[in-house]
């Protein structure tokens, strides 16, 4: 089986990274970016780039510091020196404990602080929309960053609508003390267009976040796009 598809977006949900499982399409997640390793275990095979195969597709945040964007480190306690701690496993970029003559440092920047890698973030908060095509009847329930504007939710869309950009967006938002279809801001968020994520409250009264998923309409322009 080939690589996961792979369209550039500004944010990542934690399912489309770990589509990226494997050692010929490597993606991990830490401390809310997206990194491509696959051309990193490429450049250092064998049982250095083993570690990073395994947690493919994974969220590593607990290898770093929050605070320095580092690898974690601890007090050796043979050499009583400060090390890189590293309980996974020595993996690329990371010097050997002993002192050696032939560990290559030309590399640069190690791999979690180069921005080379570095393909989008990861969203910290995931939405259920429901998309429903008002001129065919037919809806969609998927699954969006909640960071994302409407036009990159579209972008989405169009893996099920090719001629998505042929439509005017509309939701039912709240005004004052009613309700009111209103066509969305292509360029601001869910948020931003009033549509509430309530699905916190719902986790609150432990109710399925499923109960009520927001439903964005979709309307026919009539000027057909070539997807």
């Amino acid at each position: 089986m080939g690589p996961a598809k792979y369209i550039q977006r500004r944010f990542y949900t934690p399912y489309e990274v770990a589509q990226h499982n494997s050692p010929d399409d490597c993606w991990v997640s830490f401390l809310g970016s997206v990194y491509n390793l696959t051309s990193l275990i490429k450049n250092n095979p064998g049982i250095l780039s083993a570690p990073l195969i395994k947690v493919a597709g994974q969220d590593i945040s607990n290898w770093f510091d929050e605070r320095t964007r580092d690898v974690k480190v601890h007090i050796c306690p043979v050499t009583h020196l400060s090390r890189y701690y590293i309980p996974m496993g020595q993996f690329p970029h990371i010097p050997p404990v002993e002192p050696v003559g032939d560990w290559d440092t030309s590399y640069g920047i190690p791999w979690w602080k180069d921005k080379q890698y570095q393909v989008g973030n990861l969203s910290q908060r995931i939405r259920l929309v429901r998309i429903k095509n008002v001129l065919t009847g037919q809806e969609d329930t998927i699954e969006v960053p909640s960071e994302e504007t409407i036009a990159e939710i579209r972008e989405r869309y169009l893996e099920l609508n090719w001629h998505a950009k042929s439509y005017t967006w509309k939701a039912l938002v709240r005004s004052e003390a009613s309700y009111l279809f209103v066509e969305l801001d292509m360029n601001k968020t869910l948020a931003e267009n009033e549509v509430q994520d309530e699905a916190t409250e719902f986790e609150d009264h432990h109710i399925s976040t499923d109960f009520y998923i927001p439903i964005l309409h979709v309307y026919w322009n009539d000027d057909l796009t070539v997807a």
